[in-house]
């Protein structure tokens, strides 16, 4: 396999140009299919190599054995794998992974595979310093990714917004709904960029932090005496955007009897300042988003049904990150830019993104990575390892049984068991904090508070 470095654009699939779907409304990803009456092709997708972030669609139309020399039918790189290293086949609705005795193991789930696996309807392979996706169905891996800094966009996500440019040019309004961190404030800025004024203003409001007694003039502005300290008049959101769009974050936040404003500014397209006798004409185009249901919200009297009908169509959902699983490598590889161009990830870090479910989606990972990036740097490594990355980072989020379970700090309280386990493992801090359950880096700490060098106990 060639190498593959990060680019601007980096293609993938059979096509280099992601086809385009009118309107999405569901996060159901044959909605994000290129057509709808072709079958799915599973594949084994190959999206990190010792160079960095990759996109490879391995159709498996028949069994495929990887290794490193033409024997094999897809040949890798890559010194650590073996000559003929794995075999991965589709059959019966799922995958069959069978290792052919390698030198270094094939993992899949992050765990070695001995002989052959049990079928898996998915999953995660590795092979030496290749991550490779096992799909059901590569068709929406069609089309090629694009990187600006931090911000990556996938063929998924590329689809999504072929959707929102389609919603730019014919409507005034979308609605982006999809969880948080997932990028809705992206679709939002692409919205602005493909509709008919992209030179004109973009003003981002988040409804969540507007303060209840603010929220009127904070939106539609006040003149000078409307109250106690308006010694002038000061314009609104909705003014500031006037000309341009207004991006509404967090609407199913907003406070009803705000609601009702912003329908009659929808409607007649004039604002009234707090205090003001006479309406200002604005020309704005609003794009809303949300990770609540705004439809049931209306339906249970919690948002008003005229403001959804006015704002909930055209609507575009966007997939949780565990959802498109492609996308991690390449953030992770922007992040890591982003602190330093020295770092990297080593295939085992990569491997342990993607086996989390990532709740708090792309936010959540390029943090994690950054705090991952410092904590190896500490370390005097330029290659993040699999204990750099938080135990808690991207786990899904505890339950109320779970505050039962004890801290770090608890584990640590013993400092016997915890002298035990270094001499145990000579020094060795990564070993040591697996055998006390704990993160490495909490065992770091807890040695200079100590005062103590691992080095110490090399001897036993």
């Amino acid at each position: 396999m060639s190498s593959t470095t990060p680019s601007r654009r980096q293609g993938g699939g059979r096509s280099s140009h992601p086809a385009r779907v009118r309107d999405i409304n569901t996060e159901d990803d044959s909605q994000l299919a290129v057509a709808a009456d072709e079958p799915p092709e599973p594949a084994l997708v190959v999206v990190w190599t010792a160079a960095g972030p990759a996109l490879r669609v391995l159709r498996l139309t028949r069994p495929l054995t990887l290794g490193r020399t033409s024997e094999s039918d897809v040949v890798l790189d890559d010194s650590k794998i073996s000559r003929r290293h794995v075999t991965v086949r589709f059959a019966d609705g799922a995958f069959h992974v069978a290792d052919l005795a390698s030198r270094n193991g094939s993992f899949l789930g992050g765990r070695r595979v001995t002989g052959e696996a049990p079928p898996v309807a998915d999953g995660v392979l590795r092979l030496g310093q290749v991550v490779a996706l096992l799909v059901a169905d590569a068709r929406p891996l069609r089309g090629e990714f694009e990187v600006r800094g931090e911000q990556v966009t996938g063929p998924r996500t590329q689809r999504v917004h072929a959707a929102v440019a389609d919603a730019a040019r014919t409507s005034r309004t979308l609605l982006v709904v999809g969880p948080t961190g997932a990028g809705k404030e992206l679709a939002a800025r692409h919205f602005h960029r493909s509709g008919p004024r992209p030179q004109g203003p973009f003003v981002g409001v988040n409804c969540a932090a507007i303060p209840a007694g603010l929220a009127e003039r904070v939106l539609f502005g006040a003149v000078r005496g409307a109250y106690s300290g308006a010694d002038s008049n000061a314009d609104g959101y909705v003014h500031a955007a006037d000309g341009g769009v207004l991006f509404l974050d967090e609407l199913g936040e907003l406070d009803l009897g705000l609601q009702a404003k912003l329908l009659r500014f929808l409607e007649t397209r004039e604002v009234y300042a707090v205090g003001a006798t006479r309406p200002r004409t604005v020309d704005v185009r609003v794009c809303s988003a949300t990770h609540r249901d705004l439809r049931a919200m209306a339906g249970r009297r919690e948002f008003r049904e005229d403001l959804y009908f006015r704002l909930g169509r055209p609507q575009v959902a966007l997939p949780p990150l565990h959802r498109r699983p492609e996308e991690v490598p390449w953030l992770l590889a922007a992040a890591l830019r982003g602190v330093d161009a020295g770092l990297s990830a080593h295939a085992q870090f990569v491997e342990s993104c993607l086996l989390r479910p990532w709740p708090g989606n792309v936010r959540e990972l390029l943090l994690a990575t950054r705090e991952a990036a410092t904590a190896a740097r500490a370390d005097g490594r330029a290659v993040l390892e699999p204990a750099d990355l938080d135990d808690a980072a991207g786990r899904d989020l505890p339950g109320p049984a779970a505050a039962a379970a004890p801290r770090y700090q608890d584990r640590l309280d013993d400092e016997d068991t915890v002298l035990a386990a270094l001499r145990r493992e000579r020094g060795n801090v990564q070993r040591a904090a697996a055998a006390l359950d704990v993160h490495r880096n909490q065992l770091r700490r807890w040695l200079l508070q100590h005062g103590l060098d691992p080095r110490s106990f090399r001897d036993g």
